[in-house]
């Protein structure tokens, strides 16, 4: 790669212009559009422990059952150039049996995304001006009052930024039951543990915590790994994630949906869907068509209506907004109707390790389910959203010193809404510390899909080197 993986202790000493915590995606479209938009020799770093970079949680999956959750010509990471993504699979021949129009409708495997993202980088720090420096260790301490900004590493390196930005990404909820932490070697893992995933498929039963994306994640992963037991699916809802569709688009105006309480949105939204339906086209359509609306209805939102949606409605909204690639519903309800995969809508209790197995027991709107024998137990409770409750070294460290609050309702950390900066415990801005995507949920809900990712971080990008 043509940036310097490791600086030295002694090369400008430990300083830099742009500092941008967090090598995932969003951390590596902040750096890409840095170095696109820089018209100087400044130095930007990224600070990232793991040794791959845009990989984050989403795309450090190697395996090609895999998919990205929206197709190929909607994944550009440039706003400007809306059909990049698809151009570079053209470029490097990914899939040279498809024709370009069918290829931009694919849903193709997400490391394909995280390969993208590293060409592109490297791209731009060819052509670029600015120098970019890549330092494999976390960001633990930020002290944004000083001028130049100290950054402290988990390994005692001490940096100083003038600006930084926050692209921390997302982190797992642990299990929700008592001293899961305890549970045995082997008899748990994450879902974003792709490879620990799979090494659990076998003859025995095995249970998925939580119904959503990761969930699906893993039971394709199992599938694919010839896991012949049954997968016990349990959650509050037990509602499975919904397919994207073929069809039209729907031509409704959405803009109306912004002067409404949340009860009228919910109305007008479903008998658009019936609208739809009634049309011959797919009810996704109504989806896709408020899409680009996504932060602005939230903000449109009182307080009181948040809080509403948050208790009510969120869980619904979620698999009618984030809706995944027709063959891996397809996959998933096949294993249902076979028996091999139940769910089970129920809440976690506890969990007790008998003679090797594990016993779950849990609860459901009518009384206790029979206890469950498993082999395993797979956690797929989905993104910490609580900003309390994040395992971020970087993130306590904020709060517990006032120079952040949690956001709207405690999700994610607050920031100003037109231009991301961090704000401190009295809600005052640090003019040179903005932050990108899921820390800025319960500011704009909308903020963990490539279309926020990319327009956040072009702007945080701009303001930066401005």
């Amino acid at each position: 790669m043509a940036y310097n993986a490791r600086m030295s202790a002694s090369d400008s000493n430990r300083q830099c212009d742009l500092a941008i915590v967090g090598g995932g995606a969003a951390g590596v479209l902040v750096a890409l559009h840095a170095l696109r938009s820089a018209t100087s020799a400044v130095h930007i770093a990224l600070f990232e422990p793991a040794s791959t970079l845009a990989q984050g949680i989403a795309y450090a999956t190697p395996w090609p059952e895999h998919l990205l959750n929206v197709p190929v010509g909607k994944m550009s990471g440039l706003p400007e150039r809306a059909e990049d993504f698809l151009d570079y699979l053209q470029q490097v021949d990914a899939f040279p049996e498809l024709p370009r129009e069918v290829l931009a409708a694919e849903y193709v495997p997400r490391r394909f995304y995280a390969e993208y993202l590293r060409a592109r980088l490297e791209q731009a720090q060819a052509s670029s001006p600015a120098r970019l420096s890549v330092v494999h260790d976390a960001v633990i301490g930020l002290q944004p009052e000083s001028i130049p900004q100290q950054l402290s590493l988990a390994d005692g390196e001490q940096w100083q930024a003038r600006q930084v930005v926050l692209a921390c990404g997302n982190s797992m909820r642990p299990l929700p039951v008592p001293g899961a932490e305890a549970l045995p070697p082997g008899k748990v893992a994450d879902a974003w543990d792709y490879d620990g995933v799979r090494l659990l498929a076998g003859d025995g039963d095995l249970a998925i915590i939580g119904s959503g994306l990761s969930m699906a994640d893993s039971v394709v992963a199992l599938a694919n790994a010839g896991h012949r037991g049954r997968i016990h699916v349990l959650s509050r809802h037990a509602l499975l994630p919904l397919a994207h569709a073929h069809g039209g688009a729907a031509t409704f105006d959405p803009q109306p949906l912004l002067a409404m309480p949340l009860r009228q949105k919910l109305r007008v939204l479903r008998g658009h869907a019936r609208d739809a339906v009634a049309q011959g086209l797919p009810w996704q359509s109504v989806m896709d068509r408020i899409r680009p609306l996504g932060q602005a209805l939230w903000l449109s939102l009182e307080a009181a209506d948040q809080r509403r949606f948050l208790r009510h409605v969120v869980r619904y909204w979620d698999v009618h907004r984030h809706r995944i690639a027709e063959q891996v519903e397809a996959q998933v309800h096949a294993l249902e109707q076979s028996g091999q995969l139940q769910r089970h809508r129920a809440r976690l209790d506890t969990v007790l390790v008998l003679d090797g197995t594990l016993q779950v027991h849990a609860h459901g709107a009518d009384g206790g389910l029979a206890p469950l024998q498993v082999s395993a137990l797979i956690n797929a409770t989905g993104v910490e959203t609580r900003a309390t409750a994040m395992r971020n070294p970087l993130v306590q460290h904020l709060l517990a010193d006032g120079h952040a609050r949690p956001g709207p309702h405690g999700l994610g950390l607050d920031t100003s809404v037109e231009h991301g900066q961090l704000l401190d415990a009295n809600g005052q801005p640090h003019p040179a510390v903005q932050v990108v995507g899921s820390l800025r949920i319960g500011t704009l809900w909308e903020s963990l899909a490539i279309p926020e990712l990319r327009g956040q971080a072009q702007l945080a990008a701009r303001a930066a080197l401005g």
